[in-house]
């Protein structure tokens, strides 16, 4: 199958991450708004092009009160920096249906190179005609990486905030005409 041109179906889509809170459980969280733009073949990703937006205004915790300081200049610093960004630079095959996908993340104006693990769900149309592709991704970074680091000490030791942040995608991608 040759390259063709894909956008994500948002109603069907999640961004989702989680961390360590208090070193002892786990607050998860998701961006609302996101966008791609994605060239592949989806039986084949190793020749892929993905460019991925967050809109980081859009984070949600389901508490508002940490929702605005997460927006804050103590971490993503929505105003100054409205986007997270992935440029894929490198895909390589690891099994049947999985991928390693090296690219450019960019959060908070600071760029690293990440890998995430991709996995091809699967492809159809649905009732409507429309072709489908779905992807499934998971990574993990380190926030201060990127100068989210912002945190508090703990009487007891240790610090209120994780370091790794753990991320999820979860992506159905629809054919573009």
């Amino acid at each position: 199958m040759a390259k063709t041109k894909w956008a994500i179906d948002t109603a069907h889509s999640s961004v989702e991450f989680s961390v360590k809170h208090m070193m002892i459980a786990r607050v998860k969280g998701s961006f609302d708004n996101f966008s791609a733009a994605i060239e592949a073949d989806p039986t084949d990703l190793t020749t892929a092009n993905i460019e991925f937006n967050v809109d980081a205004a859009s984070i949600n915790t389901r508490n508002n009160d940490r929702d605005a300081h997460l927006r804050s200049a103590d971490f993503f610093d929505a105003e100054k920096y409205p986007s997270l960004s992935f440029k894929s630079t490198k895909i390589v095959k690891t099994d049947d249906d999985e991928y390693e996908v090296t690219g450019d993340l960019t959060i908070r104006g600071v760029t690293r190179q990440e890998t995430f693990t991709v996995t091809f769900e699967g492809q159809g149309k649905d009732p409507w005609g429309n072709e489908k592709a779905g992807f499934s991704a998971e990574g993990k970074i380190n926030r201060s990486d990127y100068g989210l680091t912002w945190n508090a000490a703990l009487e007891t030791g240790g610090v209120l905030v994780g370091d790794q942040i753990k991320i999820s995608l979860s992506i159905e991608a629809i054919k573009e005409a």
